[in-house]
């Protein structure tokens, strides 16, 4: 759990993915063409990437990845992201987070 929560403070914008999830691509095109650029974690890539999965089933990721954090807070997996863009909110935690400027 501290590596993952050491590395979703490294930037303001962090998705943990792997590299055959169709959705975390999803999610990290929707992040770039929002302007931000996110720290990326592949966990099938990662030396820790089993215990880093396993860190976020224990916040609750199921599935595991996606897994959004803004600001060094948990957004939760592509459902959440994905609603909070749809109601505008996600460009505000974007903003709030400094991962966007307008």
């Amino acid at each position: 759990m501290d590596r993952v929560s050491e590395l979703a403070r490294t930037k303001a914008a962090v998705i943990f993915t792997k590299s055959s999830c169709c959705m975390s691509h999803s999610i990290s095109s929707l992040f770039y063409d929002l302007g931000a650029s996110p720290a990326v974690y592949e966990l099938d890539r990662e030396a820790r990437g089993r215990e880093m999965e396993c860190a976020l089933q224990r916040l609750g990721c199921n599935p595991t990845v996606p897994a959004v954090f803004i600001g060094g807070k948990f957004v939760g997996s592509a459902k959440d992201v994905l609603g909070a863009h749809l109601n505008g909110s996600l460009r505000d935690m974007l903003i709030e987070a400094k991962a966007i400027w307008f």
